[in-house]
């Protein structure tokens, strides 16, 4: 199955990618992030997650930058949200739409996030959006299971990546 894979970050998505690749789809990043807090931060983790795809050998398809549009699209009115709360859920649900919508255009059967990799994100709530959106195109995989985060930190060892210590959005931070 031809699958297109969110990539919030080239750590988490390198066990995705690993997995995926395993179970014999045929995989592509897409890495659409306009939640990072600056344009720096956007170029670290797309320079990580173009290692990703050279390492494994799969394209890496590219959303231009725009944290404005984001903010105003999805924190704003929600910035004072804890961590993990609505905010987080809006964040979820734009950049799975843009992957759903850029899967369909360009003829992939499913797609998936790389988000679920990470220890601290709700991947229940996750797919609940994730299904949402894309109903059964979504694959509902939990990447952090059966030791998906620490293979995540061997891999980006392995790769050089640059690993962010917050989510990415400026409001994490606070």
């Amino acid at each position: 199955m031809r699958v297109l894979l969110h990539a919030c970050c080239g750590p988490c998505a390198s066990v995705a990618v690993e997995r995926l690749l395993q179970e014999g789809h045929e995989v592509a990043l897409f890495f659409c992030n306009n939640n990072l807090d600056s344009r720096d931060e956007w170029s670290r983790r797309l320079e990580a997650a173009q290692k990703v795809g050279a390492f494994f050998g799969i394209a890496v398809e590219v959303e231009p930058w725009d944290g404005a549009a984001w903010t105003r699209g999805v924190a704003l009115g929600f910035e004072n949200e804890p961590e993990g709360g609505a905010r987080c859920a809006r964040c979820f649900g734009e950049r799975l739409k843009k992957t759903f919508q850029h899967a369909r255009a360009s003829g992939f059967e499913a797609f998936t996030t790389s988000l679920t990799t990470g220890p601290k994100k709700n991947s229940k709530v996750i797919f609940n959006i994730g299904r949402e959106i894309g109903g059964t195109a979504f694959l509902e995989l939990d990447f952090k299971k059966r030791g998906g985060f620490q293979r995540s930190l061997e891999l980006a060892r392995e790769m050089g990546l640059y690993r962010q210590d917050y989510c990415g959005c400026e409001f994490s931070l606070l």
